[in-house]
């Protein structure tokens, strides 16, 4: 990695201290390390920046023009940093957002005040729904999709990806059984959803083969959250994202059926936005803060 202003950093102590040792003390360094790196930048520069002897250090003409330049981009640079915080952290105006009520209510929700902490005059219109919004129609700046993404004009940044399972409550299997084959599911009240994408069939995958089933069951929801506690209340069986199950599933208050024979049943999650590179500096700020930690949420251990 080129470090060539780290390297300019250290080469201004030792001209300011007027010593390695002195230089060393400052930056936690050893005399022997600064010495090395003083002599790698002469190397490769082709030119004697230092001239050193038992009592002092003292300049070359082309150690004083690296000095004199180095100070100034230095302190440019900090100047560049000093402005792009400040426009940063006065960042404002409001960014649009959709999400799925589970992703949202369990991911998103709980980052907000973190994100208002670094930027305080950004307002977040936040929108909650398991159907796929037009960004276009609905002014929506930032959309969470857990779906597989249609091709657009629009761009993506990759979250992670939702694990399906299918679950139920410790009252429900006790009273109705749990189910052993796929076949199984026919017997089963089998909770499912009512957006317009939903289809009454569960794509589950057995011995590497992609079979969908036709599921019935006595609710259509229209969010997973609704789902989620319905299934809690000994309802039915559920399919649902592993993000939204999975503290249910460690305190015992869903468990998970037909695990062991069916294949990993997975969706992508993406954020997806218009602009692309000329987008607002506050979505920017928006993606740039909360993807990375969403993919934390996402990845955490079940």
């Amino acid at each position: 990695m080129d470090n060539r202003t780290g390297e300019m950093q250290v080469f201004l102590r030792v001209v300011e201290t007027g010593s390695f040792s002195e230089a060393a003390r400052l930056l936690r360094m050893t005399p022997s390390t600064i010495s090395k790196l003083i002599s790698r930048m002469e190397t490769r520069l082709g030119v004697r920046l230092i001239e050193r002897s038992t009592r002092r250090l003292s300049l070359t003409n082309e150690g004083r023009f690296y000095y004199e330049r180095g100070l100034i981009l230095l302190q440019d640079l900090d100047q560049i940093e000093q402005e792009l915080a400040q426009g940063a952290a006065t960042a404002s105006g409001v960014v649009r957002v959709n999400v799925s009520v589970g992703l949202g209510a369990l991911g998103l929700e709980p980052l907000l005040p973190a994100f208002w902490e670094a930027y305080p005059n950004i307002i977040v219109d936040l929108s909650l729904s398991d159907e796929i919004v037009d960004l276009y129609l609905e002014r929506t700046d930032i959309a969470f999709r857990v779906a597989t993404l249609p091709d657009s004009g629009m761009t993506a940044r990759r979250i992670g990806v939702a694990r399906r399972k299918i679950v139920a409550s410790p009252a429900y299997l006790e009273r109705c059984g749990t189910p052993k084959t796929i076949e199984d599911l026919a017997r089963h009240n089998c909770i499912g959803f009512n957006f317009r994408r939903a289809a009454p069939v569960w794509p589950l995958k057995e011995s590497g083969r992609i079979t969908d089933r036709v599921v019935k069951g006595s609710l259509l929801a229209n969010n997973g959250e609704t789902v989620r506690r319905m299934t809690l209340a000994g309802t039915g069986l559920a399919r649902m994202g592993d993000y939204h199950v999975r503290a249910d599933i460690a305190a015992g208050r869903l468990v998970e059926v037909l695990a062991d024979i069916i294949e990993p049943d997975e969706e992508e999650i993406h954020a997806v936005f218009l602009g692309g590179q000329r987008m607002p500096q506050r979505v920017r700020l928006f993606l740039d803060f909360i993807v990375p930690r969403l993919q934390n949420f996402l990845n955490a251990p079940l």
